[in-house]
């Protein structure tokens, strides 16, 4: 179990979107979670989203994944895994310790292993993320947040920028973390063959929202109605877009945002769907009710697939949204939210009596035959 050695509330208060800043030895005796092999396994994994970076000289080589590792250089190359949470459980264990953030902003845990001198160049990233250095060392430079940096196009597959001054320059070993806001110049270079975990945290843009919240308003046939005005004046500028019929026309368009309980169902199924591929097995065959029911009284547990998203409003704790999906239990299985949501694993002990309602049981069911929820071996 990864357990964090700094207090998360007064980190949040001085650093958090604010400042960039290393915490030595943030994790005490750190060790890897997933080796290098299990690591080169994933990336040469059809369905994971994994990328090699190399430089040679003034050059860079980029490959996307499946990869393979044959003829690699002995030094100055680097590959990554991103979403390692989603197909790796003991990866997913070190995502645990910052569930103190919500867990609508994170995004993924990335792994990187760097031979000597790999890494992928300065470069600028739009997210908050936790670096944390496995085995081996690495040097950090850190920069100024600032909106004139000069790209670089050292690769097209690279977003880099050419250098700059920095205002953290050090050295990572085994546990130190570094926290990077949003908007601030890094670049990392591996000092010897190393492993590095990037726990990232991504906020919505608002051009995400409002394109999302257009798909769900079309896709639900809502506000399907055409603009009226039985009040039409007569005109000797016909090419005029009257002030008042602009009004209108505005009016009509944010009174779609006058729905509180659609924006909910939509908002909720927003932040719910992942960007990533998961794991997903379905059951086969299908458990049945009674299956799921005799399992968890037996002492077992069932288990939240790695890297699926599941969330709730605390004043609606009934409807569970869930991989991009609603679903709505009975008020009175409203404690089911925070079993299904904040919890990582669930069993008989933490469910007491909602053991025993039929409509959580049955909604539990179809969770483990989608291949959400799974047994623990």
């Amino acid at each position: 179990m990864y357990q964090l050695t700094f207090s998360f509330e007064a980190f949040l208060a001085e650093f958090w979107q604010k400042k960039p800043t290393i915490i030595k030895q943030g994790f005490k005796d750190f060790s890897d979670p997933i080796s290098p092999d299990e690591l080169a396994g994933l990336a040469m994994e059809e369905d994971v989203d994994s990328r090699y970076i190399a430089k040679h000289g003034d050059d860079w080589e980029v490959k996307h994944g499946p990869l393979s590792f044959d003829n690699v250089p002995e030094d100055n190359w680097s590959f990554v895994v991103q979403a390692a949470n989603h197909w790796h459980e003991g990866a997913a264990r070190l995502v645990t310790p910052f569930r103190q953030l919500p867990n609508w902003l994170f995004d993924d845990l990335m792994v990187s292993y760097s031979a000597p001198g790999g890494g992928v160049g300065a470069h600028i990233d739009q997210y908050d993320v936790f670096i944390v250095q496995g085995s081996g060392k690495r040097r950090w430079r850190v920069g100024p947040k600032q909106g004139n940096y000069e790209e670089e196009f050292g690769h097209p597959a690279l977003r880099q920028i050419k250098s700059f001054e920095p205002i953290i320059d050090e050295i990572l070993e085994p546990g130190d973390i570094l926290y990077i806001p949003p908007g601030f110049p890094h670049d990392g270079i591996a000092i010897e063959t190393s492993m590095s975990f990037s726990i990232g945290f991504r906020s919505p843009k608002k051009q995400e929202l409002l394109s999302s919240f257009a798909d769900f308003v079309i896709a639900n046939e809502v506000g399907d109605v055409h603009y009226h005005n039985p009040d039409l004046p007569a005109r000797n500028t016909p090419g005029a877009i009257l002030a008042s019929e602009f009004a209108d026309m505005e009016a009509m368009m944010r009174s779609l945002l006058d729905h509180p309980e659609m924006m909910k169902q939509w908002m909720g199924e927003h932040l719910s769907h992942s960007r990533h591929e998961l794991d997903i097995i379905a059951a086969e065959p299908p458990w049945q009710a009674a299956e799921v029911y005799q399992f968890l009284e037996s002492g077992e547990v069932l288990k939240r697939l790695g890297g699926l998203r599941a969330f709730y409003y605390p004043e609606q704790p009934n409807i569970l949204f869930i991989n991009g999906e609603s679903y709505e239990l009975p008020e009175e299985c409203g404690t089911a939210a925070s079993y299904l949501c904040d919890a990582e694993a669930i069993s008989q002990g933490m469910l007491g009596k909602l053991m025993d309602h039929p409509a959580f049981i049955a909604l539990l069911t179809q969770l483990v035959n989608y291949g959400y929820w799974y047994p623990v071996e």
